[in-house]
């Protein structure tokens, strides 16, 4: 069983004279349907309200195949406004509703049989549900792969300095960490992201990748050593970015799992990759990144989409 904890919510996609459409959403969410469709087993812990847009989630997520252990609340379904530019880049604004009313032993619970657990974005920097995702993940990572991805929104957690410390927190319990080379320059705009990305592997991560939007993903592990692998981008006519990177990391984790990566001996393994299975991973990562950003909104692809992977 993997898992994913984070916010799920409604992008609301505006661009220049186009009708506003509505896609289902949030960075974990999207996370945990990537998985699913992917073939792999994921439960999904996360909120979402009785309302219009919280029975669109619902039937999302069971659609592709995600379990859901949580039942809808009574608070607004989270939405977030977005603005494509003429490149199809986007631009949020929010408005949220992060807690998760869950007892620790409930967590605990949901947790036993987990050999992945996936947290990020929104969820992992917002209290009151910020607090949650850190305690999950202090039970979980002595038996299960840990991965992050901190998708800084600026808009939500303006304080640079308040997600820095929550990001290395998370980063020092994490195996896996996926960061987007915007994301690693917010947080530390006085230094390359490859020293950054080279820090946090430093601080207990084993496996550091940088996503680089036309330039390619790039990758440092201990079996990289300090120049690291990259790959380039899959070229496709882009529709729109929504999603490209929840794609890339969904694949990235995906392929971690058919490798067996995953649970208690996590770690052991991540260091024993070697350069060249880390630049297949890097590969099939980026072609789920082509397939997104060639579909408007966050259209995660199948198994089927992608290329085998090395």
């Amino acid at each position: 069983m993997l898992t994913v904890i984070g916010e799920a919510l409604v992008d609301v996609v505006s661009r220049s004279g186009a009708e506003p459409r509505a896609h289902v959403g949030g960075s974990p969410m999207n996370v945990a349907v990537g998985l699913a469709r992917l073939g792999q087993e994921v439960q999904f812990l996360g909120r979402y309200g009785q309302d219009e847009y919280g029975h669109q989630v619902v039937s999302h997520l069971r659609e592709n195949g995600v379990r859901l252990p949580f039942e809808a609340d009574t608070r607004p379904t989270s939405v977030a406004q977005a603005t494509l530019d003429e490149d199809g880049a986007a631009s949020y604004d929010f408005q949220l509703d992060w807690s998760l009313d869950v007892s620790p032993g409930r967590i605990d619970e949901l947790l036993t049989d987990t050999e992945l657990l996936h947290v990020g974005s929104i969820g992992a920097m917002l209290e009151p549900g910020a607090s949650v995702v850190r305690q999950a993940l202090e039970r979980a990572h002595r038996h299960a792969l840990i991965s992050y991805d901190p998708n800084c929104r600026p808009s939500i957690i303006p304080d640079s300095s308040d997600a820095r410390a929550r990001a290395e927190q998370i980063v020092a319990l994490s195996h896996v960490v996926k960061a987007s080379d915007e994301d690693l320059l917010w947080l530390y705009p006085h230094r390359g992201v490859e020293d950054s990305a080279r820090a946090w592997l430093a601080a207990g991560a084993r496996l550091v990748v940088v996503t680089r939007g036309a330039m390619g993903p790039w990758a440092v592990s201990r079996g990289t050593g300090e120049d690291g692998v990259s790959v380039p981008a899959a070229k496709v006519t882009v529709a729109d970015t929504v999603g490209a990177g929840d794609s890339f990391m969904a694949a990235l984790l995906s392929g971690l799992a058919d490798r067996e990566i995953l649970g208690a001996s996590a770690a052991s393994s991540l260091e024993q990759l070697s350069a060249g299975e880390v630049t297949d991973l890097l590969r099939h990562a980026a072609a789920a990144a082509g397939v997104t950003v060639s579909r408007p909104g966050a259209q995660l692809p199948t198994r089927d989409d992608l290329p085998t992977t090395g």
